[in-house]
């Protein structure tokens, strides 16, 4: 069983079994009776799913270094959402599209981070290239608090090639970098936009950077000169809901 397979942490599992996750079985510490793994045992039996007691030495093997809380699922692969799809949903609702790409976000804790809160934040996708991106395991799962089973991901090939697409399509891409040309709360953020967010220590590539409609930088006042790259994309993806709120009657 590959670790893209398993899903670690009560809430997690749990929000894997609300999502509607195809789970083939869980495995759940013996002797273990508290209220929220019971809570996981109702909703797996209503879903007819297996759960086997374990001891817990065989959840320490299974997610080394992960604190799994006395409970594992064995679940298929996050599937991938389609751009086009995304979109057409987008439309559908009546809402002003909202997308994230990350360019090199190789740290699964970060990228934990940033689905969750572009969850929170109403994003309509996260786009992630095939290379040079974390992959979608259980810590990336377990770090987005279960977003992850509802936030669309888009694995994109070429990110030049889609944001010229998107370009095309009246979306206006803005970078996240250190040497922007503008303060991010004065930029304009409520059209159709593509957040851009570079790599945790690299930043945007500079082919990306040259696709970019601008680059916005945030404001540094202390003597740390940079953001994690998870805090840099909540800020900036809070504004973009601060200024779209402020608009709406």
């Amino acid at each position: 069983m590959s670790t893209d397979s398993i899903i670690t942490g009560r809430n997690s599992v749990t929000e894997a079994l609300r999502a509607g996750r195809s789970i083939t079985k869980l495995y759940i510490a013996a002797g273990n009776d508290t209220q929220p793994l019971q809570r996981i045992r109702d909703m797996a039996q209503e879903k007819d799913i297996l759960v086997e007691q374990v001891p817990n030495k065989i959840l320490n093997q299974l997610a080394p270094g992960n604190r799994h809380q006395g409970v594992i699922a064995f679940a298929a692969p996050v599937a991938y959402a389609s751009l086009t799809d995304v979109l057409a949903d987008s439309e559908a609702a009546g809402r002003v599209p909202f997308l994230v790409l990350l360019d090199g976000i190789e740290d699964v804790h970060n990228l934990g981070a940033i689905i969750r809160t572009a969850e929170c934040a109403g994003v309509d996708a996260v786009l992630l290239p095939k290379r040079r991106s974390a992959p979608v395991n259980e810590t990336v799962g377990k770090t987005s608090a279960g977003a992850v089973e509802y936030m669309p991901l888009v694995q994109i090939g070429n990110i030049s090639q889609t944001l010229k697409k998107l370009k095309k399509q009246g979306f206006w891409i803005i970078g996240a970098d250190m040497e922007g040309e503008m303060d991010y709360f004065h930029s304009s953020l409520t059209e159709p936009v593509v957040l851009v967010i570079g790599s945790e220590g690299r930043g945007i590539s500079h082919l990306v950077k040259e696709n970019c409609d601008i680059l916005v930088q945030i404001p540094m006042f202390g003597q740390v000169n940079s953001l994690n790259a998870s805090v840099a994309a909540a800020l900036l993806m809070y504004e973009v809901v601060r200024q779209r709120q402020a608009t709406t009657p």
